[in-house]
C-alpha cells in the first residue's frame, strides 16, 4: 500500500517529531496534570503538545486500513446503486468492480463487503419507493419473509451443491424470461393490480422461497425474476414491480449478513464509504425511475436480461 502525505505527517506528530523541527518535539513533551490542560496542550512553533499525540497516533492507524483504490471503489458503488435502484443488477456492476479492484483480497471477505454496502442502497431504494407508489404489501412481505429464511438456507447449501450445474439452467430461464417479455408488447406496461386472495399469498409465499433460495445459493438475476415474477402473478407495472422487488431484496441481503457479519467477512474501512455511495446512487437511481416510469424501466429491464444472458454464456463457455 502507498502511503500518504497524510499517513507520514501523523506518524511524525504521534512520534513527537512535530511538524516543521526534526527530532525536537520529545524535549518539549510535558504530562498533561488536572487543571492544566488548556496551558500545557499550547504547542510551540514547529512542535506537538503530548496531549494530541495520542489522537494522531489513532488517525494514523486508521488512514493505513484505506486502500488506495477507494476513490474507484466509491465511483463502482454509486453507478451500482443507481443501476439497481432503477432496475436491479447493482451487483453486476458492484461485484466484478470489487474483485478487479481489490485482486489481493478473498473472495468471501469481497462478496460480504458487498453484500454490506449494497443493502444500504436498496434499502434506500425500497423506502423511496414505498413513500410514491402505492404497492399490495400482503403478498410482497410474505414473499419478503419467506425470502429471508430461504436466503440463509441457500447460503448454507453452497457447500453442499455444485454451483455449475444451476448455470445452464439459469441461462434457459432467462431466455424464456427475456422472449416472454418481448412477445407479449403490454406486458408490464399497464398497472393491473390482482385481487389479494389465498392463492396469490400461496404464490407470493412459493416465490420468496424460490427466489431466496437461489439469491443465497447463486444471486445474479434475482432482481430481474423477482420483478417478471411480480408483473406475471400480481399484474404489477414495471414499476411497481421493481419497488416490489426491492423490499424483498432487502431480506436477502440482511439474510447473507447473518452469515457474513459474525464470520467477519466484511472490509469495514471499504464496506462504510461505499455504501455512503450506494445509498445516493440508490436515491439517483429512484429519481430517473420515477419520472421515466414503466416505458424506461422495461426498456432497463431488457437490456440488463440481455447483459445477464451474455455474461451466463461466456462464464458456461469459459
Amino acid at each position: 500500500m502507498i502511503e500518504t502525505t497524510a499517513v507520514r505527517v501523523l506518524k511524525r506528530a504521534a512520534a513527537g517529531t512535530g511538524f516543521g523541527a526534526e527530532g525536537r518535539g520529545s524535549r518539549h513533551a510535558q504530562i498533561v496534570p488536572p487543571g492544566r490542560l488548556s496551558r500545557t496542550c499550547q504547542a510551540r512553533a514547529g512542535q506537538l503538545p503530548l496531549c494530541w499525540r495520542p489522537h494522531f497516533a489513532q488517525t494514523a492507524a486508521l488512514l493505513e486500513l484505506i486502500p488506495a483504490e477507494l476513490p474507484w471503489l466509491l465511483c463502482i458503488a454509486f453507478v451500482a446503486g443507481l443501476v439497481d435502484a432503477a432496475v436491479g443488477g447493482g451487483g453486476l456492476v458492484q461485484l466484478p468492480g470489487m474483485f478487479a479492484t481489490l485482486p489481493q483480497q478473498a473472495p468471501a471477505m469481497l462478496l460480504g463487503t458487498n453484500k454490506f454496502s449494497s443493502m444500504f442502497g436498496t434499502a434506500t431504494s425500497a423506502w423511496r419507493y414505498a413513500r410514491h407508489i402505492r404497492l399490495p404489501w400482503r403478498p410482497v412481505l410474505y414473499a419478503t419473509a419467506m425470502a429471508f429464511v430461504f436466503a440463509f438456507l441457500g447460503a448454507t447449501a453452497v457447500s453442499l451443491l455444485p454451483k455449475q450445474a444451476v448455470r445452464p439452467l439459469i441461462l434457459v430461464l432467462l431466455v424464456a424470461m427475456l422472449i416472454y417479455t418481448l412477445i407479449k408488447k403490454d406486458f408490464g406496461a399497464l398497472h393491473r393490480p390482482r385481487q389479494i386472495g389465498r392463492r396469490e399469498l400461496t404464490i407470493a409465499l412459493a416465490m420468496g422461497a424460490a427466489i431466496g433460495f437461489y439469491d443465497g445459493f447463486f444471486g445474479p438475476g434475482t432482481g430481474s425474476f423477482l420483478i417478471f415474477l411480480f408483473i406475471r402473478f400480481f399484474g404489477l407495472d414495471f414499476l411497481r414491480a421493481s419497488a416490489a422487488s426491492k423490499v424483498v431484496n432487502v431480506a436477502t441481503n440482511l439474510a447473507a449478513l447473518t452469515f457474513f457479519v459474525p464470520s467477519g467477512q466484511i472490509l469495514l474501512a471499504v464496506a462504510v464509504p461505499m455504501a455512503a455511495t450506494n445509498i445516493i446512487g440508490a436515491v439517483a437511481g429512484t429519481r430517473l425511475a420515477l419520472r421515466g416510469g414503466t416505458p424506461l424501466i422495461r426498456k432497463l429491464f431488457v437490456l440488463l436480461v440481455v447483459i445477464l444472458i451474455g455474461k451466463m454464456a461466456w462464464d458456461l463457455a469459459h
